[in-house]
């Protein structure tokens, strides 16, 4: 091949390349023209579709389009997360997930990374787990239900579903207690939450969104919160760590991605809306009324808290061998 072709070949190239940056800019400025759907992969009543419809409430405005939420549920949130990675990479189908994604392929033995299939947009926000109980379990502590439990041999142990962050905490709870726990997986905390306060399950590790308002009514107890330090949402509430378990920490985040090959200039814009979202006081208010702390940040924040998450639970599936029945 001559010369000149070869510089044709590269200017030609070039060319192409400009133009398509030109094109990724002007759908940057013409975005959105039309409304952004949230996708879910959890069930309506849990942390993430909480967090997610106040996000989606914020940056409807200031995007001037609506922002709305649609729940994708079944198959430990896999379902949600697919279809997200599956749909057209123009910034108008986003995946609002909790850690599921870092955790769920580990969990569940899939041959597959849905984290190389994901574009980070945003971390929203991190907060721990928490050890319910209803009343009619008559216990007081950790202490007093790991004894309860070995006494009885065994209890079902209600969880938002196979392969969630809940699902891994209390396999990994019942081999630091040596108790045998039964896992009751639900289709997300709203019908995990209900079975408890009706006493079909005694005991359940969710997230603090679904089951403050009703430690606070009294209709069901915290035992224990799994962060490292203890929630300002939940004063009165000891850490595992506390309550003898070290080590035993682990805590959910909520963060946005979007499909491979979203133009890099619509993630930045996102990841900007998202950040002033989490920034805004009325935000950060009703976050912390669910012992959800505000986070925020770059998508490379994202990125390496995603990634480290992955490698720690696939870790935790391989110590604590975690099966799905």
């Amino acid at each position: 091949m001559g010369s000149i072709s070869r510089r044709a070949l590269v200017k030609g190239g070039l060319a192409m390349a400009a133009t398509s940056i030109a094109l990724q800019v002007a759908r940057a400025q013409n975005y959105p023209n039309r409304p952004v759907r949230f996708i879910v992969p959890l069930a309506a009543g849990g942390g993430l579709d909480f967090v997610a419809r106040i996000v989606g409430d914020y940056i409807s405005r200031t995007l001037g389009q609506q922002v709305y939420v649609e729940n994708k549920t079944g198959a430990g949130g896999t379902i949600g997360i697919d279809t997200a990675i599956k749909s057209a990479p123009d910034g108008y189908s986003l995946l609002l997930t909790n850690d599921n994604v870092a955790s769920a392929p580990h969990v569940m033995r899939l041959n597959v990374d849905f984290l190389k299939d994901l574009m980070p947009v945003s971390l929203l926000g991190r907060q721990p787990q928490v050890l319910a109980v209803h009343p009619s379990f008559e216990v007081n502590s950790v202490a007093e239900m790991v004894a309860a439990v070995k006494k009885a041999g065994t209890l079902g142990c209600a969880t938002s579903g196979v392969g969630s962050n809940q699902h891994v905490l209390m396999e990994w709870f019942a081999k630091v207690a040596d108790v045998r726990l039964e896992h009751v997986p639900y289709r997300g905390a709203g019908q995990a939450i209900n079975d408890l306060l009706a006493g079909h399950v005694q005991v359940a590790f969710l997230g603090p969104t679904a089951t403050l308002p009703h430690a606070q009514a009294q209709k069901i107890k915290l035992l224990a919160q799994s962060g490292e330090a203890r929630s300002p949402s939940m004063p009165d509430v000891p850490t595992l760590l506390e309550a003898g378990y070290p080590g035993v920490t682990l805590e959910s985040w909520y963060a946005a991605f979007a499909p491979l090959g979203t133009p890099e200039p619509i993630i930045a814009r996102l990841t900007a809306e998202m950040d002033k979202a989490v920034a805004d006081k009325a935000t950060q208010a009703a976050f912390l009324k669910s012992a959800t702390d505000p986070v925020g940040g770059t998508a490379a924040n994202l990125a390496a808290a995603a990634g480290a998450d992955s490698e720690k639970y696939a870790r935790l599936v391989r110590e604590l061998n975690i099966k799905l029945s």
